[in-house]
């Protein structure tokens, strides 16, 4: 695991990358604390699920899913003033944050982590909801529109993440982009003999401040991480099942690719939304956008991969407005 994630607390996970950049404005109110709280049986042990706007029993819920594979919810935080108009529902991945940890490789499986989402649902009683997927939450927003369009009123696809070949060859020419020394530096910190010390650090945070994170936390996010409790990132799954870094893909999902599911899911009701200065290439998701006729493109001004906490306010609009477009009222 790179020096860097342990300097980011643990909180910076594959695609999505935890979300742990932030706004430079230090005055954000403090984060609003869930309503209601569960642990909910799914496949391989209880997930932790949280819940705001209880009382918008009429209106569309959405819920969130967050990156990783071992990433939290804790980058979504802000996003709880959505709950001024419906549900608002943020869980942890097993095996991350403030769900149980039985750290199996048997639960390692995309299809268990989309099963864990119906689940959720079914627990909720839940008819119709929202899915907003963030990095890997995005690959996993996919699986689950295709498999229950009956369930999926729309779903956002941010950080794009649904394809590793294609995210490892947006990641080739992000690094070919950066100073000689970086990319040497960063193929020794990927071999079996790393350098040691904070050699490698350095190579990562140059590179990631470019594409993941921008701008200062802010005191209302840095109080929710150190306050909100569990244990954060989960270092073992994200190594066993994508790698080393957000720029090397070794484990379980080295192969993934979701692309196919772009022609089974309803182009009209799909948001694919990224930072300007994404990770997530805007050549690639165009690409995207081409096999999906009528689905809708948002980039975030100014924002990283992290645009949740480098650009809060303008990502809330954007959602906040999405969601509305599209709830069943409103058509």
């Amino acid at each position: 695991m790179p020096a860097f994630f342990r300097i980011l607390l643990g909180t910076m996970c594959l695609l999505i990358v935890c979300l742990v950049s932030s706004t430079t404005n230090a005055s954000t109110p403090a984060y609003a604390q869930p309503e209601k709280e569960l642990m909910v049986p799914v496949e391989g042990g209880k997930v932790y699920v949280r819940l705001n706007g209880l009382q918008h029993k009429d209106a569309v819920p959405v819920i969130f899913v967050h990156g990783g594979p071992g990433g939290t919810h804790n980058g979504f935080a802000g996003m709880t003033e959505l709950a001024d108009d419906r549900m608002v529902i943020m869980y942890d991945q097993l095996d991350s944050g403030k769900s149980e940890q039985p750290n199996d490789p048997a639960n390692w499986r995309v299809e268990r982590f989309v099963e864990s989402l119906e689940t959720i649902r079914q627990h909720l009683n839940i008819g119709k909801w929202h899915v907003v997927g963030h990095s890997w939450g995005s690959a996993l927003a996919l699986e689950y529109t295709a498999k229950y369009p009956q369930h999926t009123v729309s779903t956002v696809l941010g950080g794009t993440f649904i394809s590793t070949p294609h995210w490892i060859m947006d990641a080739n020419l992000l690094v070919k982009a950066a100073p000689q020394l970086v990319q040497d530096t960063l193929r020794l910190c990927e071999s079996s003999e790393p350098p040691e010390g904070d050699v490698c650090s350095a190579a990562y945070t140059k590179l990631y401040s470019a594409y993941y994170t921008r701008g200062t936390p802010s005191k209302a996010r840095l109080d929710y991480y150190e306050n909100v409790g569990g244990n954060g990132f989960n270092p073992v799954i994200y190594n066993a099942m994508w790698g080393p870094s957000e720029f090397s893909s070794t484990g379980v999902l080295k192969a993934y690719d979701a692309t196919h599911l772009l022609a089974e899911i309803n182009p009209l009701t799909t948001l694919f939304m990224i930072g300007q200065y994404d990770s997530a290439r805007i050549d690639t998701v165009q690409d995207y956008l081409a096999l999906a006729p009528g689905a809708e493109l948002a980039v975030v001004p100014g924002g990283a991969h992290g645009f949740y906490g480098d650009r809060p306010l303008i990502t809330l609009a954007i959602l906040r407005s999405w969601l509305t477009r599209k709830d069943p009222a409103a058509q």
